[in-house]
This record gives C-alpha cells, sequence and structure tokens, in this order.
C-alpha cells in the first residue's frame, strides 16, 4: 500500500500505534452507525478492528499533515467484479464539514485509476446519510440504483443501499 499525500492529509497504513486515535472517533455514536458498525465499546475492540485493517490491507489510515493525528479510514474494498473496487470513509466528527473526506477520495480514486489500473469505482450510502451524499455527488459519481434492505446493521436494522459508481473515463472527463 503506497502512502499518498493531499494538501492536507497523508494517506497511509494502518499500525498498532493508531489505536488511541481509532479509538478517538470510532467510539462515538455518530460516527459508526453512519456507516453501519456499532460505537467500539473499548480499546480492547478498536485493537482488534485495527488488526483487521492492517491484515487485510486494503484501508488507508487518513492523517493530517499538519499533526500526524489519525482523523479516519478510506478504504478500496474488494468487488465481485474484476477491475472494480467500492470506495468506503469514515471521518471524526470533529472534521466533518471541512472537505476532508472529499481530498482524501479524489486522491484515492486518482491513485485507483492511474496506479491500480481499475475501470470503475462504486460507493454506497444509507438514504440518511446526506453529507455521504453530498461528498459522493461532488466527486462525479452516478447513481445506478437503490437496493432496498441490502444492509442488516449491528443492531439488526435494515437500511437500502443507494448505490453509486463511476467509471475511469468519467473521472478524468471531470477535471476535479
Amino acid at each position: 500500500m503506497e502512502q499518498l499525500e493531499t494538501g492536507r492529509l497523508i494517506l497511509r497504513e494502518w499500525n498498532m500505534n493508531d489505536a488511541a486515535d481509532l479509538y478517538e472517533y470510532a467510539k462515538s455514536k455518530k460516527v459508526g452507525p453512519m456507516a453501519g458498525w456499532k460505537p467500539h465499546a473499548n480499546i480492547e475492540e478498536t485493537k482488534k478492528i485495527l488488526q483487521m485493517f492492517i491484515e487485510e490491507n486494503e484501508t488507508w489510515a487518513i492523517c493530517l499533515k499538519a499533526t500526524g493525528k489519525v482523523i479516519g479510514s478510506i478504504g478500496l474494498h474488494c468487488s465481485s467484479r474484476e477491475h472494480e473496487r467500492s470506495l468506503g470513509y469514515v471521518l471524526s466528527e470533529d472534521f466533518w464539514g471541512k472537505g476532508l473526506v472529499y481530498e482524501a477520495a479524489k486522491c484515492i480514486m486518482e491513485y485507483a485509476f492511474r496506479i491500480l489500473k481499475l475501470e470503475i469505482i462504486s460507493v454506497v450510502h444509507f438514504p440518511f446519510n446526506i453529507q455521504s451524499k453530498r461528498v459522493i455527488e461532488k466527486l462525479g459519481f452516478q447513481y445506478i440504483e437503490t437496493k432496498e434492505k441490502a444492509t442488516k446493521i449491528f443492531d439488526g436494522t435494515e437500511y437500502d443501499d443507494v448505490c453509486y459508481a463511476i467509471t475511469k473515463e468519467e473521472f478524468y472527463n471531470l477535471n476535479l
């Protein structure tokens, strides 16, 4: 996994020293449920998730360039189709509304199309996650479909998946 940089961010591999920063935002009752996972109950739970991030090696830590603090994660997750990955991200609520997810996602998309030679990137959000919807649309993703009750989250609630995709050609035609 390559380390990537934007104007304000460093996107890098996770390591076990990131546990405290990850727990700081993952325990929030606002952060995890927006993506379908339960808030972390304790640092030990966070360490188990962090170990999974390290082993799977498909999720970058989003770090502030100025301080090195981990404030979120962004990943390109395997898809059932060759040359396609699914974008996923989460950000500490302390940093919502500052354009940081857009900045990180744009960088990851460039990397995915240029270096990984992907042809398409997909992304999904729950209908109530309007912040993600705005980021997804600003990045140029095109709405594909809404899959009813496609995801069952940690508490048993079922949500629709609002699905989008963007091709390499569409991305490069946007001039973001």
